[in-house]
């Protein structure tokens, strides 16, 4: 498309880039026209694989290396397209909730510069980059697969297969407790701790970031180069993920003083470990 000059233009990641912008540009304003802030959300789970799939289909298909990362970027989609499908994240009034509680946090002004800002164009652009070890692979896609490729592709399958199940388990505890909460049944647990989250408190938050950190060496693998400026995508995403989860906690908190309790006595991110919890006052 060739919408702006950049570094990357003429090849297929740049193209990539050039969608980049009009997603930005056409969910700022379906966020204008329907007042409600989802957009990115709704099509997150399927820009990744387009983008893999622009980069592979211009090698022909030719490279192994290329197919293998669209592939896994696919099977992580369709996942969390599923996952947000059955949540209702597709239907009319599907937003999410952490999006209406910064708007009463921010107020209207505040809020709009910041849907102008993040909310669609830096989303947006943090998918862009979190992908872009695929440009990476593309400018080495004659080296063959190595060792590195191989554990790229285990670690990011484990951590596909341990946000299924995390996943699943959170569905299973939501939809019992809104059977309790409609046959009028006590709710003794009112957030989930079991399963995965008995471990840290944000579990699908490890699986994504881990996914698209092993990501980044299939890169590293094809090029021979540690340090990338594609290597960006995870960083920025951690820093998401972070205010994210904090934003969550927030709104958790203030609905389940018991909350503070699991913050104590589970980590936040890394399991087995002490990190994130908080310490509670006696």
């Amino acid at each position: 498309m060739n919408l702006i000059p950049h570094p990357l233009q003429g090849t297929p990641y740049g193209a990539a880039l050039d969608l980049t912008v009009v997603l930005a540009i056409a969910c700022w304003l379906l966020s204008i026209i329907t007042r409600e802030y989802s957009w990115v959300d709704r099509i997150w789970t399927v820009c990744p694989p387009i983008f893999c799939l622009m980069v592979a289909a211009d090698s022909d298909f030719g490279s192994t290396r290329l197919n293998v990362m669209a592939l896994l970027v696919f099977a992580w989609g369709v996942r969390l397209t599923f996952n947000l499908a059955r949540k209702g994240g597709y239907r009319r009034g599907g937003e999410d909730y952490r999006w209406k509680a910064l708007r009463e946090q921010l107020g209207p002004i505040k809020f709009q510069i910041l849907n102008l800002t993040f909310v669609a164009p830096g989303q947006l652009l943090v998918i862009w980059l979190f992908t872009s070890p695929v440009h990476q692979a593309w400018t080495g896609q004659d080296r063959p697969l190595n060792v590195l490729d191989a554990a790229a592709i285990a670690l990011f399958v484990a951590f596909w297969v341990l946000e299924a199940i995390n996943d699943q388990q959170m569905w299973t505890f939501q939809q019992d407790k809104k059977r309790k909460i409609e046959a009028g049944e006590p709710v003794t647990q009112p957030f989930v701790n079991s399963g995965l989250f008995r471990y840290c408190r944000h579990p699908s938050f490890v699986c994504e970031m881990g996914m698209w950190t092993v990501f980044y060496l299939f890169g590293v693998a094809a090029t021979g180069q540690w340090i990338h400026w594609s290597g960006l995508g995870f960083i920025l995403l951690m820093f998401i993920f972070g205010g994210s989860t904090r934003l969550t906690e927030c709104i958790s908190l203030d609905r389940y003083p018991s909350y503070r309790d699991y913050q104590a006595s589970t980590p936040r991110f890394i399991p087995f470990t002490r990190i994130g919890c908080i310490k509670l006052d006696h």
